[in-house]
């Protein structure tokens, strides 16, 4: 049988379906501890791209402080999803997939968990990972999808990498010679990166 790897946000669900204001707190810290570090128009774009990227990622990305750096991560590593969430209206369809379903994730311990427990999902798939990036033994995407060929013996031929981030999974997948497919939710760039695109979770039987 062959095995799907799904990314989680703006994947599965959109990333700011658990509410803008949740971030807020944090936003405002990052801001008060940049003291004109970085302007503010890169301020608020790097504040979207948390939306699509993961904290370590945003804050390297745009040269924040040591002392934006931890006020950022003080906020979000509390953060907590503690209301069901719906995910995208096509997350049903992952049920009806023939295929052995993973699901890897990265972003804080518990954000990510209480996502995973807010849209209800866990029953989806054979197993889910989430990579830390408040633990310090995190391996990254490449690292988790190498661990689920080793440990559950797929042949590479067999196995998809389900995403939105062509630098984040689709660049993961590709590395280790995975078929990549792109999902292209409102507001995802098409990348020539990955292996295909597709629309809909509904587009999936067809690849397999």
């Amino acid at each position: 049988m062959p095995a799907i790897i799904f990314d989680l946000d703006n994947c599965l669900a959109s990333a700011d379906q658990i509410g803008t204001e949740l971030f807020e707190p944090a936003f405002s810290a990052i801001a008060n501890a940049s003291d004109g570090s970085v302007s503010p128009g890169a301020l608020q774009r790097a504040f979207a791209d948390i939306w699509v990227h993961s904290f370590d990622w945003v804050a390297c990305r745009y040269h924040f402080t040591p002392a934006m750096f931890e006020a950022g991560w003080n906020e979000l590593i509390r953060v907590e999803v503690k209301k069901p969430m719906s995910g995208y209206a096509d997350l049903h369809e992952i049920a009806a997939i023939p295929a052995d379903r993973f699901l890897v994730t990265t972003g804080f311990r518990k954000l990510q968990e209480s996502k995973i427990r807010a849209l209800g999902i866990a029953k989806l798939f054979r197993n889910m990972i989430v990579d830390a990036i408040d633990e310090a033994d995190h391996k990254g995407k490449c690292g988790y999808f190498e661990e689920i060929l080793a440990l559950y013996g797929y042949p590479r031929h067999e196995v998809l990498v389900v995403g939105d981030n062509a630098e984040s999974e689709i660049a993961a997948g590709n590395s280790l010679g995975l078929r990549t497919i792109q999902l292209l939710r409102p507001g995802v760039v098409r990348s020539a990166r990955a292996t295909g695109h597709i629309d809909s979770l509904a587009e999936l039987k067809s690849l397999l």
